[in-house]
């Protein structure tokens, strides 16, 4: 499994056996069941994912509702927003499948960084990629409509349909079920 990860990382860097041996040194896989509630709200937010196989999702509970902020498939890192800040999550972190991740802290960051200072630098550039990454998301849906989003969704993470609940993309639309529902019907109408 470590190879996956030396395969997404040789996408940014050239990989030189220092890293090779680094990232085999440091590295923490562990299996959950569908269902395994990874980071729940008010819990610190001690540590990060990188999925190997699986897929995990973000969401928030206001009045009650779950609301999806976003879905992570395999060779995406989960970083909850409080990641290593020492303050309260205000989301929880599900694995919607079975999954297999490649678990990360700041603990193991700094002793892996003070070892081999070049994946200091791999770490710069992987974070720098997913801001870019989330701004890009952020901006199409928020500039979207609930129709333009789902088609964005087909598009671009047309897997999740088969992978996540519908009243889960759903909520990850910013609508309800029967909104969603009824999207659909349009679609295939057309």
């Amino acid at each position: 499994m470590a190879n996956e990860i030396l395969k997404y990382l040789s996408k940014y860097v050239n990989i030189t056996e220092d890293i090779e041996k680094a990232i085999n040194e440091s590295v923490y896989i562990k299996n959950f069941t569908k269902g395994t509630i990874l980071l729940k709200e008010g819990d610190f937010s001690n540590d990060c994912y990188f999925i190997l196989k699986g897929c995990i999702r973000s969401f928030y509970l206001k009045d009650g509702d779950e609301k999806t902020s976003e879905f992570y498939t395999e060779n995406q890192v989960v970083l909850p927003n409080e990641y290593g800040q020492r303050i309260p999550s205000e989301c929880f972190i599900e694995c919607v499948e079975d999954t297999i991740v490649c678990i990360g802290n700041k603990e193991l960051e700094t002793l892996a960084f003070q070892k081999y200072p070049q994946l200091e630098k791999i770490h710069h550039v992987i974070a720098d990629m997913m801001v870019v990454n989330y701004q890009k998301t952020f901006t199409e849906f928020k500039m979207s409509s609930p129709e333009q989003r789902y088609l964005w969704l087909l598009k671009n993470r047309a897997d999740l349909m088969q992978r996540a609940p519908q009243y889960q993309i759903a909520s990850y639309l910013g609508i309800k079920p029967e909104t969603l529902s009824r999207i659909r019907k349009r679609i295939v109408k057309k």
